[in-house]
């Protein structure tokens, strides 16, 4: 399934081979949450700026459409016509965020939902049934995650218990991968490593859910709060607790630096919200930093956000016009901003997985950081 190709230092550089189409790794996952990146990003625009993976959420689809829909509709893949593989998270981030509305026990968490106040059950066994309704590639674990600066008693409780989480989801998934009407029946699982920035609890839990020999594993509850210093810490201390032989996929994060120095302790998969949601304000990464388009300075600009970018707004428009879309709402303005930040990453990640394999990433890494110093 995961195909160790190359290593340079702790980054590594693979094949993931799943039902859908092999992903080569380390990459970045572009982020629709409701089965749509926002900034009108059409499958067809992420097909051309190279996206491997698509991400859609289990609490937003289960509220709507709801994931009954998207069955009947022949899952998610048909629903939003796209053919390459689509993880969906389990939902657990969503209801941590919903702490002022949300009640969690044994069994799973009560919690209302945010756009009409109705009430949700949410346990193992209910993120398993919606995200295998949504017949998604691979489906992540229902877990608790605690906030980065919770007490150690609280993060100790909360890890035991997405521990047996993590159990009841594995076996729920089992069970619904032998069902007749089960549309993706190769779905599969990723279990996620927690225990906010406690070392010792974060190393027993990876030590645990390893056991399990599950398809690949991830690391939650970071950039929630902690500093970057105390991710890369924690990261430093998980990955060799877990298997280098499955990926390792780091939830949430990040800026291009954290990706780069990610990568460098072992991760493989990446996801973060950060591209769409700076273009859409019209802020967008290049290799010299990040610029704010609606800055004076690009009203007569003729240049592309970045010269020499294959994206399709620097092979066609100025700085000076997109900044005009931006200041007079059009739509436009902000869609080709969201498109050239979601190229920079996917463009980056190839950059990454060429430098792993040709041996010379922490070379590479410099020139890319020197490069963006202004990009944190």
């Amino acid at each position: 399934m995961y195909k160790l190709l190359k290593k340079d230092g702790d980054a590594k550089r693979g094949e993931f081979h799943t039902v859908h189409g092999v992903i080569q790794t380390p990459v970045f996952m572009n982020v629709g949450t409701a089965a749509a990146i926002k900034g009108a990003v059409s499958t067809e625009d992420l097909e051309e700026i190279g996206t491997q993976v698509e991400l859609s959420n289990t609490y937003h689809l289960h509220v709507r459409p709801g994931d009954e829909v998207v069955k009947k509709m022949g899952g998610l893949h048909k629903f939003m016509s796209w053919n390459k593989p689509i993880l969906t998270d389990s939902g657990g981030f969503q209801v941590f965020s919903l702490a002022g509305l949300r009640k969690i026990k044994e069994e799973g968490v009560c919690f209302n939902s945010h756009i009409d106040g109705r009430k949700i059950f949410m346990g193992p066994e209910e993120s398993m049934q919606i995200q295998s309704n949504l017949a998604s590639t691979i489906a992540m674990a229902f877990d608790e995650c605690p906030p980065s600066l919770a007490d150690r008693k609280y993060v100790q409780d909360s890890v035991d218990r997405t521990v047996r989480w993590l159990k009841r989801c594995k076996t729920e998934m089992d069970r619904l991968n032998s069902l007749e009407d089960t549309i993706n029946k190769n779905q599969l699982l990723f279990g996620i490593n927690q225990g906010a920035i406690f070392e010792d609890i974060r190393i027993e839990h990876a030590k645990q859910i390893t056991e399990m020999d599950l398809p690949g594993y991830a690391i939650g509850g970071l950039a929630v709060g902690e500093s970057h210093e105390e991710m890369y810490r924690i990261i430093e201390a998980v990955i060799p607790y877990l298997p280098v032989e499955k990926p390792t996929y780091l939830m949430g994060v990040g800026t291009p630096a954290n990706i780069l120095e990610a990568v460098e302790r072992g991760v493989d998969f990446f996801d973060c919200v950060y591209p769409s949601r700076n273009g859409r304000h019209g802020h967008v990464y290049t290799n010299h930093g990040k610029l704010n388009l609606f800055n004076a300075k690009y009203e007569l600009d003729e240049d592309p956000i970045e010269e020499g970018c294959q994206c399709p707004a620097c092979r066609r428009y100025s700085r000076a016009y997109i900044r005009h879309l931006l200041k007079a709402k059009e739509m436009l303005g902000m869609r080709l901003c969201v498109l050239h930040n979601l190229y920079f990453y996917n463009h980056m990640m190839e950059e990454i997985r060429e430098a792993i394999e040709q041996g010379r990433y922490q070379e590479y890494k410099k020139q890319k950081l020197d490069g963006m110093q202004n990009i944190v």
